[in-house]
Order: structure tokens, then C-alpha cells, then sequence
């Protein structure tokens, strides 16, 4: 039994598990929405949340905890200049997940993840 186990396998191993939050975190924070099946969706905005308040911190150690799992350096400025500020006065909830339906190709349920209060996403929800 599963009881009180967190996270979910996603039919990975722990590495490749790892690998693809690395890059899809780094990708949504880059990008700022990014589209992808329901459960790595809700895997992914668990690790982004936790990198925005890292970002928020601003501190040495921080930024060094955040690029242990961020794959870019740019986009590490990125989360401790631009999105921190952004993000400065709300305390969590800084990502949101919109389920789109199902992919044609296998009938997966397909969502966006995208950053709330972001220019980009705000104009192509609308």
C-alpha cells in the first residue's frame, strides 16, 4: 500500500523522474506556460512553487539550492530578479494548472501550467 507516500512515478525511473522536473521547471519558468498531461502538471507545480519562494528569499544559499535543480543560469536570474519582484507581496499560489481535454494521440488528459500574473499568460487566456 501507498499510504502517506508523496509524489507520483509517472513509470520512471528516480533519474529520469528527476531529469524531467528539472527541465520542465526550467522550461515553464523560461517560458512562463507551458502545456503537458495532467499528472506531470501537478508534479511540476509543486517544484516551481517551492523555486519562486527560493527566488523570493534572495539569499546566497538560495540561489544556490535553486540552481542545483534549475537547469539554466539565465533563467535562475530570471526567477531571483524579475520574478521575485513580481511575486514579492502574494504568499503562494503562484502557478496555476487549466485542464485543455485529451491528446489525440493516446486520449491523455492534456493541461497548461502557467505562472499567474504573467503578461504572457494573461493575454492568451483572455
Amino acid at each position: 500500500m501507498r499510504h502517506r507516500k508523496d509524489g507520483r512515478k509517472l513509470g520512471r525511473t528516480s533519474a529520469h523522474r528527476k531529469a524531467l522536473y528539472r527541465n520542465m521547471v526550467t522550461s515553464l519558468l523560461d517560458h512562463e506556460r507551458i502545456e503537458t498531461t495532467d499528472a506531470k502538471a501537478k508534479e511540476v507545480r509543486r517544484l516551481a512553487e517551492r523555486m519562486i519562494t527560493l527566488g523570493k528569499r534572495g539569499d546566497l544559499h538560495a540561489r544556490r539550492q535553486a540552481l542545483s535543480v534549475l537547469r539554466s543560469k539565465e533563467v535562475t536570474a530570471k526567477l531571483f530578479e524579475e520574478l521575485a519582484e513580481r511575486y514579492a507581496e502574494r504568499a503562494g499560489g503562484y502557478t496555476r494548472v487549466l485542464k485543455l481535454g485529451y491528446r489525440v494521440g493516446d486520449a491523455a488528459p492534456v493541461s497548461i501550467v502557467e505562472l499567474v500574473d504573467s503578461p504572457e499568460a494573461d493575454s492568451q487566456t483572455a
